[in-house]
């Protein structure tokens, strides 16, 4: 075996400065790591029961490409008086070939994350703390698992991923930040995080398993006569109102739809939170560099678009991002999100789709618990002790949850 060159760790404060395939070569090669070349399970369900959820990680997950980071930044989504302060990590080796990247913010806030730690905040804040700034490893405003720890395929990667964290730790103390946050790993990154030290801690979502269906008729059949019934009525009663659903992506993606659905967004956002994260130049960015990744779900109305989902396409994965509207009928949300999501990867042959955070609702769509992962290095021996302890008896509460929650999905049972 080659011997490992010798790595250093520096930070960059624009992925505009970093080469686009580079980034990206960085953000695949997670595919070729050792714990990712277990055998695949044969079912989705198996992989959970098994743990192996890594075997079906999406091959090319859009969000941790350099395109996508890219127009949050340029959009001036990310940067400035955001809060999310770019601090991407690059390890390198002494000829400056880069090995391995992280896409890293410095925070002021804790807005946009997903997983929470405003309790954590508050306690040592009241306590004498400073918790602000804090270093959050993450791709921002984006609640779906994926690579963080983006590592070159190659003889080198182990060694570059432990330069990667080290350098994490290290930012840490440069930057005098309470604490490093890893949020929506891949479990095979959690288990090395946690095998490193960091603090574990698990949450869960609810996405939809494609096993095999011809059409979505075929999904309703796997389903409960009762759910199915449901489903059905739902789609009619969303419609009613004379409403026509649109799918577009690529050329479809026009500015003037763009516009149309940044007021959905604004208008929901704006109730919803109180500030929405994105601008509306991002859009344009991402449409721009993306198009044939992006698929814009819009509701029509006498002519005019009145709701609509945005959803990224993986390589076996449909995304659910962003909804929006500005009229509100009964079961629209449900159409517009969830079944034409399902449609579509059936349709297209995708493995799953993955509808964002929180939302018990789905389950009784056909959507089923699944558990996601975060990583938290905390500088103060305290406030660590505090959270670990908090965080086994919320792991277990949260496992407990998800099962008990899979027990209530609508899909028929069969015989054993």
């Amino acid at each position: 075996m080659s011997q490992s060159p010798k790595f250093q760790v520096r930070v960059e404060r624009s992925i505009q400065s970093i080469d686009k395939s580079t980034w990206d070569s960085c953000a695949k090669g997670f595919r070729e790591l050792p714990e990712s070349k277990s055998e695949a399970p044969k079912s989705t369900s198996q992989a959970l029961e098994s743990g192996l959820e890594d075997a079906f990680a999406d091959s090319s997950n859009p969000f941790i490409l350099h395109d996508f980071l890219a127009s949050l930044e340029t959009s001036k989504s990310v940067g400035g008086r955001s809060g999310w302060l770019p601090q991407h990590l690059i390890v390198e080796d002494d000829r400056g070939e880069i090995h391995a990247v992280a896409p890293c913010y410095l925070k002021s806030h804790s807005q946009g994350e997903y997983v929470f730690d405003h309790g954590w905040a508050d306690a040592y804040e009241r306590a004498g703390g400073s918790y602000y700034p804090k270093l959050q490893v993450a791709v921002p405003f984006t609640p779906v698992t994926g690579p963080r720890l983006l590592v070159k395929a190659g003889a080198h990667a182990d060694a570059a991923r432990n330069a990667l964290v080290a350098g994490m730790v290290e930012l840490c103390k440069m930057r005098e930040a309470s604490s490093v946050h890893v949020t929506f790993a891949q479990k095979s990154e959690w288990n090395f995080l946690t095998e490193a030290g960091m603090l574990a801690r698990t949450d869960r979502q609810f996405h939809w398993h494609n096993q095999g269906y011809a059409n979505f008729d075929d999904f309703l059949a796997a389903l409960s006569s009762n759910k199915r019934k449901t489903i059905r009525r739902e789609r009619r009663n969303a419609l009613e109102s004379g409403i026509e659903i649109v799918r577009l992506t690529g050329n479809g993606l026009t500015e003037s739809v763009w516009d149309s659905f940044f007021a959905f967004y604004m208008d929901t956002g704006s109730r919803k939170w109180g500030r929405p994260y994105l601008t509306r130049d991002f859009f344009s960015h991402v449409s721009a560099a993306m198009a044939d990744r992006i698929l814009l779900v819009m509701a029509k109305r006498n002519g005019h678009y009145i709701a609509g989902a945005l959803n990224f396409i993986g390589q076996e994965t449909l995304y659910g991002r962003n909804w929006g509207a500005i009229e509100h009928h009964p079961f629209l949300h449900f159409e517009v999100c969830y079944y034409q999501a399902i449609e579509y990867a059936v349709e297209h042959g995708l493995k799953s789709v993955e509808a964002g955070a929180q939302g018990e609702h789905k389950l009784l769509r056909g959507y089923v618990p699944v558990p996601t992962y975060s990583s938290h290095y905390i500088v103060h021996p305290g406030l660590r002790r505090a959270v670990g302890d908090y965080l086994q008896q919320e792991r277990e509460y949260v496992e407990a949850e998800r099962e008990q929650l899979a027990e209530a999905a609508p899909y028929r049972r069969t015989a054993t």
